[in-house]
């Protein structure tokens, strides 16, 4: 089912400057409200099946919307889930209690793990799944890949149905970018269908030549085996000013920004994710510095509304300063 597509008016009129700001409610996507991870995982699960795999594996941070979203979906289809976490078993709350609760097998390592490190953690779990007689399959850190990133270009094509329906010529794509998966979907979905449409990827950690060159390299790999796909590049455009301390960390604006938009239209976004992209793309409207002339913007609610629980003294103090 299409996920719900509205105009913010309330928040157009009080940070837009002059333009429209739409929302793109994927963080009402099915799946235990799984975000744009389950636009993912649709075509990454559907692969397993076909390979006759009986374990689903991946990896994160403890309090990684992903891998929640991966326990969710293999709870759904009968699958056996490994998750690795980048952590140690400490108090539940937010998406470590839903994975938790939805019986995901979990390994934990260090929190200095690197992307490296953690391939292999995935390589060994394989391993160890074969050596009890079941087959994994392992899906990268936010299961973006050249798999995983047909959620996206599957999305667009369900935007340009959201944008015909309100007659919008073109417009904005505005969405977070952490793992570059959804960034490399939602340029090839634009490129791909042809749509007028600059897409804008605020980054929540690493920064802009990262995100360019992993969103190209996702398109590439796709691109390998495919003669139908157009020889041509992607384009991307990577916001990284707005990271603030850090992935997982976020200042006191953004929890101010947050709490407002929650005021004024009822959506709740989260600090790591979506609050961090919301907050940048108002400040450069403010700042007449946004990337894109398009009067629409049509902003990506990508979800993780779990991910706030665990930042509950700071949306307190965000209330407080309202």
């Amino acid at each position: 089912m299409p996920s719900p597509f509205q105009c913010l008016h309330r928040a157009s009129e009080r940070w837009g400057n002059g333009r429209r700001i739409w929302c793109k409610r994927d963080d009402l996507t099915g799946s235990l409200l799984t975000g744009n991870k389950v636009r993912k995982l649709e075509f990454l699960a559907a692969d397993a099946i076909n390979r006759g795999c009986t374990v689903l594996v991946t990896a994160g941070a403890l309090q990684s919307n992903h891998c929640r979203a991966t326990a969710a979906v293999a709870a759904q289809l009968g699958l056996k889930c490994e998750l690795i976490l980048r952590g140690h078993e400490q108090e539940l709350s937010g998406n470590y209690l839903l994975s938790r609760l939805l019986d995901a097998e979990i390994t934990y390592v260090s929190r200095g793990t690197t992307g490296d490190e953690m391939t292999s953690y995935l390589a060994d779990a394989q391993d160890r799944w074969a050596r009890r007689g079941e087959k994994a399959l392992t899906i990268p850190i936010g299961g973006s890949d050249a798999m995983g990133i047909w959620g996206y270009i599957s999305a667009v094509e369900e935007l340009m149905s959201d944008m015909h329906r309100h007659s919008l010529q073109r417009a904005a794509i505005v969405h977070a970018t952490g793992s570059g998966g959804t960034q490399a979907g939602l340029n090839a979905g634009v490129l791909l269908h042809g749509v007028d449409a600059d897409v804008i990827s605020y980054a929540v950690c690493d920064d802009e030549a990262y995100f360019n060159d992993k969103a190209q390299a996702d398109w590439d790999n796709l691109r390998a085996n495919r003669t139908d796909l157009p020889n041509k590049p992607i384009k991307t455009l990577t916001n990284d000013q707005y990271i603030g301390p850090g992935y997982g960390k976020a200042g006191e604006e953004v929890f101010d920004t947050l709490a407002e938009l929650a005021r004024l239209e009822g959506i709740a976004l989260d600090p790591v994710y979506t609050g961090k992209a919301f907050y940048g793309l108002v400040t450069d409207l403010a700042k007449q510095s946004f990337a894109s002339e398009s009067p629409d913007i049509i902003f990506m609610h990508t979800g993780g509304v779990f991910g706030i629980f665990p930042h509950a003294s700071e949306v307190e103090a965000a209330l407080g300063r309202a």
